[in-house]
């Protein structure tokens, strides 16, 4: 019995050591990577979009987050997966909009029909011509590490233009 508890203790040093040692930093490294401007204008980017989307049909993605929001992360690395990063690519034009620690943009989520402080990352999605189509108002994406990819897909095609 006495080995067999010090095998089982030594698998949990490994486990910890391997999760201090490699699992942690990765997950560091992920969150410490800036995916708001944290400088940036929202008007300014908005306005942007509506051009760009007014000229391409594309609907319009307007993402409330910060970059301290390990969902955020998540909702990002799924957006960058190649087969919904083709998907978002065709019918989309995406703007990022920093809320920093709910203290920043809340006026603009509020514009769009997103409550910020249900949870972020929070979606609003506007048509080429800038009506509302869709506003995120139940903090849907806020566990967005626990979300199975499929409905991140299944969003995005739900609400891709009509063509």
């Amino acid at each position: 019995m006495n080995r067999w508890r010090e095998s089982c203790m030594r698998r949990t040093i490994i486990v910890l050591t391997f999760s201090l040692l490699v699992v942690v930093p990765m997950m560091a490294a992920v969150a410490s990577r800036p995916i708001y401007d944290e400088k940036a204008n929202p008007q300014q980017q908005i306005a942007s979009a509506l051009a760009t989307a007014a000229k391409s049909g594309k609907n319009i993605l307007l993402i409330f987050g910060a970059n301290w929001c390990s969902d955020c992360h998540a909702l990002d690395a799924q957006m960058h997966k190649s087969d919904l990063a083709e998907l978002i690519g065709k019918n989309y034009v995406v703007v990022k909009i920093d809320v920093g620690r709910f203290d920043k943009n809340l006026e603009v989520g509020k514009k769009y029909g997103v409550p910020i402080r249900r949870g972020i990352p929070a979606i609003a999605v506007l048509g080429a011509h800038g009506k509302l189509l869709y506003a995120q108002n139940q903090g849907e994406f806020a566990n967005a590490a626990q979300m199975p990819s499929q409905d991140f897909r299944a969003f995005f095609e739900r609400w891709k233009p009509k063509k």
